[in-house]
């Protein structure tokens, strides 16, 4: 009915729970419903809601760099044995990018990173502000480019 996988549906499904928009209730009366928000999730839809026009890409970038030395310490007080394994994973996708000279899955593989390391912060407001600047900044990013300073290896 919506055109898509049902795994493109259920990763949907499943962001729009952990972003509380959503509430999946099973037996019966049950169903998919559109969750009570609170100023939680407000705040987080309105940061996605902001549009290339209201906000350069390059000034969510730089709120998102700022936001990164919090990130990390808290990865570093509270990331498990499991977490650490899965951003290793993707720094191998990121090597494995670099090494093709794929710029474009480099970046996206960073990016994975980036929110893997927010998910282990224990504090809602950061990961989801966090989040939500990362949402913006891949909606508005086509591809990746040199900068014509830099060759793209040297990037990478």
């Amino acid at each position: 009915m919506c055109g898509v996988s049902v795994s493109t549906f259920n990763e949907a499904l499943r962001l729009l729970q952990s972003r509380s928009l959503v509430a999946v209730r099973p037996g019966p009366g049950g169903g998919l419903f559109a969750a009570e928000q609170s100023p939680m999730v407000r705040l987080g839809n309105s940061m996605l809601a902001l549009d290339a026009e209201q906000t350069s890409v390059a000034e969510a970038i730089r709120i998102r760099d700022a936001l990164d030395l919090l990130l990390v310490e808290d990865a570093l007080w509270h990331a498990s044995r499991a977490d650490i394994g899965e951003m290793r994973e993707i720094l191998d996708d990121m090597g494995g990018a670099a090494a093709d000279g794929d710029a474009t899955a480099f970046v996206h593989a960073n990016w994975r990173l980036h929110a893997r390391i927010a998910a282990v912060s224990p504090h809602v407001l950061l990961r989801s502000l966090y989040a939500s600047l990362l949402d913006l900044i891949e909606a508005h990013t086509q591809s990746v480019q040199p900068d014509g300073e830099r060759h793209l290896a040297t990037y990478l």
